[in-house]
């Protein structure tokens, strides 16, 4: 039986609820949002009547799963000790509300090495997220894969698994990235490709870690390692490459969260959601 849900990264701009409206506008069944502005360190503290009626707006509309994504500033593989406590305080403020309003957990991108090698900071990463973990009571830490460019850690499977193994958490999870994984040269877009990619994916972090997908198209050819997102069906993913990704018996019951531009360049929009369901629908 088929449990796969598509959704969208939607917006709170002015009232945290109308991140609901947004989505049943799309027809977005499961959301992604942002706390706050991505490019800034502040904490927004929303008031409590709307966070009330974000998640009476969520029932009605059985808008399920909810992620919340961190800023963009997020490295805690920072040399710079401003950097790496911004990172740890501002991903623990949002595990908190993510819980606060409802979400399954927290969606980040680990950070860069800057060049210094991922096992030159693998131990403070890996100290890092298990204070994170050990602030905060409950949702998921969910740990999402990258394009590599930049020493961005995280494109590789094995990086995943070496801080979940190190870190030995249930709540720590993953979200894949389809974009991500195309670029940093896993050839998900190709029947073998995909079960020879879901193979080292189980082998180096498991299955049972999966929590989310981020489903995008490449604006950037195979193996890139440049991270630049595209509609659904034309980036080098293609529809051809979503029709054997949306199918995949693995992802049933996963969601998948879509962030591209859009066909008319302003956000997420019906379309792209359109397009992956009757991908799916194919099977």
């Amino acid at each position: 039986m088929r449990l796969m849900r598509v959704g969208a990264h939607v917006s709170i701009a002015g009232s945290l609820d109308l991140a609901i409206d947004r989505a049943v506008e799309i027809g977005a069944q499961c959301i992604q949002i942002f706390g706050s502005a991505p490019q800034q360190w502040q904490f927004l503290l929303f008031p409590q009547d709307q966070i009330s009626l974000f998640k009476q707006k969520a029932r009605k509309h059985e808008i399920s799963p909810i992620f919340v994504h961190s800023i963009y500033l997020i490295n805690l593989a920072s040399e710079n000790p401003y950097i790496l406590t911004n990172s740890i305080t501002s991903i623990t403020q949002y595990l908190k509300f993510s819980q606060e309003i409802g979400a399954e957990g927290m969606i980040f991108h680990i950070g860069s090495h800057k060049g210094a090698g991922w096992k030159a900071v693998r131990e403070q990463v890996v100290g890092a997220i298990s204070e994170i973990l050990k602030r905060t009571k409950g949702g998921d830490l969910i740990l999402e894969n990258s394009a590599g460019a930049g020493g961005i850690i995280g494109d590789k499977f094995s990086e995943l698994g070496e801080i979940i193994k190190a870190v030995k958490n249930p709540r720590l999870k993953v979200c894949l990235d389809t974009a991500h994984a195309f670029e940093s040269g896993y050839a998900i877009h190709k029947k073998k490709g995909l079960e020879k990619a879901l193979e080292k994916f189980d082998v180096e972090i498991g299955l049972e870690r999966l929590a989310a997908i981020h489903a995008n198209d490449s604006k950037t050819p195979f193996a890139s390692g440049l991270d630049r997102h595209e509609n659904i069906g034309q980036g080098y993913i293609g529809e051809d490459g979503f029709r054997v990704i949306v199918n995949h018996p693995v992802f049933n019951h996963l969601p998948f969260i879509i962030e591209t531009p859009g066909f008319e360049n302003r956000g997420v929009d019906r379309k792209n959601l359109e397009v992956l369901k009757a991908l799916a629908a194919e099977s």
